[in-house]
């Protein structure tokens, strides 16, 4: 019904950059919030960024002033820029979205797409 496709992603050196990217598609009535979480090794996963459709954004404390969140509404997607990464930076980042269907136009449903590696060597 709704499918969040990711690209981008792989491996960096320290201090390199990478960016990922994700779009919605399906039978969506309204993207609410976009956002990217990671989940390394042995961890849970964790919030990275947000963007909402009105272009709010959120970061975790540790990408602030590294990394930018954007969103195209017109294209349902969203994407994540990724600067001077570090190894700790390492993690498969998931795309999320929550939105509303044109099924069930006014509740609110959390979808993820299958997530792309991001590795950074020191």
């Amino acid at each position: 019904q709704v499918q969040l496709v990711e690209s981008g992603g792989g491996l960096v050196q320290a201090g390199g950059s990478l960016s990922v990217s994700c779009a919605a598609s399906g039978r969506i009535f309204r993207i609410i919030t976009m956002g990217w979480y990671r989940q390394a090794p042995g961890k849970q996963r964790e919030l990275v960024a947000t963007i909402t459709n009105s272009g709010s954004t959120n970061y975790r404390d540790s990408v602030k002033g590294r990394f930018t969140i954007s969103r195209d509404n017109a294209k349902n997607t969203v994407s994540l820029q990724m600067n001077n990464l570090k190894p700790e930076d390492t993690a498969v980042y998931y795309c999320n979205a929550v939105l509303t269907t044109a099924n069930s136009p006014v509740i609110t449903g959390n979808f993820w797409g299958q997530g792309t590696q991001v590795t950074v060597s020191s």
